[in-house]
């Protein structure tokens, strides 16, 4: 009798390993965007999966093997949003023994992207499945492009003003409109660093983010674009490719730094260096921006060529020497709001000041880890002082070094 019931747990185990060892989803988190909608399933171990796209009605269908139900997976319908752009609806159930089904309705055909990420940080076995738009081109370089009766006014040039009024612009007269990409560091996945009193840098960094573009939109021959504008994870190259698709004559990414001592306060501006840190602090924050990709989470399967060209280091030393005076002009201004680190720009080599061809700095605000910086960032006073300051830098910067090459929005990228 005994041999008997061995010999049927042996069949049931060749038979339906998941069984034998049935893994439960620890977490499940959903990031929608207008770029592309994100699932990220969390677990103690690796997830087996397999996955096929079925059309009418389309579906994404991910089969997890060797996963039981459980509350984390059952929660994972109750995060989808109406005015999620990619999927309609999620279905989750039993398949057949030993594995489990996830559905998912899709509003329009999509090109998925399912991977897995080891444990980095506070996360452990994670399976990425991203929904990318089916369709080629890039949706979000057309849909920032301003209407053309803008365009047109601003590159006309202004006539001349009669020699007898000997009048004088009050403000620089620049020759086309100015576009400023503005990065809100982290995001989705990647929370950043995170203050005493639970902040997470993400949320700053896009609520300072969105307060700078309305700044800026509101000054002359200017406007602004966001990099993400939700809480989404944007790869870091993804940001300088981003960036160039948008014909951005400026980049400005945006952080708000943490360090081991709490009494560690005051803001810096960092620019790309060619040939390695000014310092080691610049140098290890560098670093740590950098690892933003293995939190975030990164298809590294994934070859882009054009992406491979935008960051290779190329003769950048014209686009670094713009970068710096960017910098000094923003920290200058910042230098009235809050204390600074350091009194000069820092360079070190930020993957997401790449672009060779746009002047690019990152402005560390203040740091989150300081329970009194904590609190000032989350006042939305001191957030308009900030980027008040980062604007008048900008302005600053354009009034000494005013464009006179033809509008980027016509230029290819």
């Amino acid at each position: 009798m005994l041999h008997a019931l061995l010999r049927v747990f042996l069949l049931c185990g060749l038979l339906a390993p998941g069984w034998a060892q049935a893994l439960q989803i620890s977490a499940t988190r959903l990031w929608p965007s207008s770029d592309y909608t994100r699932i990220t399933l969390e677990a103690s171990q690796p997830v087996a999966h397999k996955y096929f796209l079925l059309s009418n009605p389309d579906r994404l269908v991910v089969d997890l093997e060797g996963v039981e139900a459980g509350a984390a997976l059952d929660a994972l319908a109750g995060q989808l949003t109406p005015d999620d752009p990619f999927i309609g609806a999620i279905r989750v159930g039993m398949n057949r023994p030993g594995v489990m089904r996830l559905v998912l309705d899709l509003k329009t055909a999509v090109k998925p992207s399912v991977f897995q990420l080891q444990p980095q940080g506070q996360y452990g076995h994670r399976l990425v499945v991203d929904l990318y738009p089916a369709q080629t081109g890039d949706p979000a370089a057309s849909a920032a492009a301003p209407p053309q009766p803008d365009v047109a006014e601003q590159t006309t040039p202004p006539k001349p003003a009669k020699p007898e009024a000997k009048a004088k612009p009050e403000t620089p007269q620049y020759a086309r409109l100015i576009t400023v990409a503005i990065d809100a560091g982290h995001g989705g996945e990647d929370p950043g660093a995170s203050g005493a009193n639970g902040s997470h840098e993400k949320d700053i960094t896009l609520a300072l983010a969105k307060k700078l573009k309305q700044k800026i939109d509101a000054r002359e021959n200017m406007r602004a674009v966001l990099i993400r504008d939700g809480d989404y994870f944007v790869p870091l190259g993804q940001r300088v490719v981003k960036a160039r698709a948008l014909k951005a004559d400026l980049f400005v990414s945006i952080h708000a730094d943490a360090f081991i001592k709490p009494d560690a306060r005051g803001s810096s501006v960092f620019a790309l260096s060619e040939h390695g840190a000014t310092s080691v602090a610049a140098r290890w924050l560098a670093k740590k921006e950098n690892d933003a990709d293995l939190i975030g989470g990164v298809n590294v399967d994934v070859k882009d060529p054009f992406l491979k060209r935008t960051l290779i280091d190329l003769s950048q030393t014209a686009t670094i020497n713009d970068s710096l005076k960017l910098g000094r002009a923003v920290l200058k201004e910042i230098g009235s709001v809050n204390t600074l680190h350091k009194g000069e720009v820092e360079q070190a080599g930020f993957a997401v000041l790449k672009a060779p061809d746009i002047p690019s700095i990152l402005v560390e605000t203040a740091f989150i880890s300081n329970p009194d910086e904590e609190k000032r960032l989350n006042n939305p006073a001191y957030q308009d002082k900030l980027v008040d300051a980062i604007a008048d830098g900008i302005k600053d910067y354009f009034d000494k070094h005013p464009l006179t090459a033809p509008s980027r929005l016509t230029r290819n990228p």
